[in-house]
């Protein structure tokens, strides 16, 4: 009798361990249960940790809550200006409600590929080149907003979607390329106008004050003389001025002797016959 009771339990005791062993699932942290319960959806949502099914009945999907980057293939499409381009981004999204992105679409996120890419496609229509070279920020927040639509009855939050590259034919490049190197031929024309401008009023400011003293024209030419004198591999030739030249010239004629007027008395005029 008592050998039939001890193998009774060990049975017993065998058949809990199985049922155990089988009705146990363990849910990680980042992740969120959903039981169906013949084919049916039971109860909230399991959260992390050791949690029990009922075995053959139950069937626990494991649905995870991380963040996911899921690339964009590049898309072609003509912009609004009629140029062509290739467009790829990256998107980044989370399951918020597990229940909704296990049963209300079948793959979640092949679902958020293919909204993405549609998407995508559209912005391309709709925006222009220069938009899309120098205006993503705008473009990335219409984008989340495409995506992101359709996406709340999934379950899935977008939480940000960027435009990584923009290809461009070689011939827009050199369009491009050509574009910009005029403008900044332009600008270097302007910027030289100016300074020729500038410099124009500041030797027109300093003529006048030469022209009131004409020293000040002397000391210029000396300082001249002396800036062009340290180069010794450069031949000088130094002007000089007319009024140097007449002055020389008048020191090197004699002095007239003064007139004594006793000597010559002037002659009185002799009368008419």
């Amino acid at each position: 009798m008592l050998e039939a009771l001890l193998v009774t339990l060990a049975t017993v005791g065998s058949v809990g361990v199985v049922y155990l062993a089988s009705a146990a699932r363990v849910v990680k942290q980042y992740e969120r249960g959903v039981v169906l319960r013949l084919g049916r959806l039971r109860g909230g949502v399991r959260g992390p940790g050791l949690t029990m099914i009922v075995p053959v009945v139950d069937r626990l999907h494991r649905v995870n809550m991380q963040i996911v980057t899921m690339p964009i293939p590049a898309q072609e499409g003509i912009t609004r200006d009629n140029v062509t381009v290739r467009v790829d981004a990256v998107v980044y999204f989370r399951v918020v409600d597990a229940p909704s992105a296990l049963i209300t679409v079948e793959d979640y996120k092949f679902a958020v590929s293919q909204m993405a890419q549609t998407s995508l496609r559209s912005i391309i229509g709709k925006s222009e080149l220069d938009d899309l070279l120098s205006n993503r920020e705008k473009l990335n927040q219409g984008l989340e907003l495409m995506i992101d639509s359709p996406a709340v009855g999934w379950g899935v939050q977008i939480d940000r979607v960027e435009i990584k590259d923009v290809s461009l034919p070689e011939t827009m490049k050199r369009s491009m390329a050509r574009q910009a190197e005029a403008d900044r031929e332009r600008r270097a024309r302007v910027i030289n106008a100016d300074a020729e401008l500038q410099a124009s009023r500041k030797l027109a400011e300093a003529a006048q004050q030469m022209e009131a003293t004409p020293a000040a024209l002397q000391l210029r030419l000396l300082q001249t003389v002396v800036a062009v004198a340290a180069e010794k591999n450069s031949t000088l030739v130094l002007p000089f001025p007319v009024e140097l030249l007449r002055f020389l010239e008048k020191a090197q004629q004699p002095a007239e002797p003064p007139r004594n007027p006793q000597q010559n008395p002037p002659q009185s005029p002799e009368p008419d016959a």
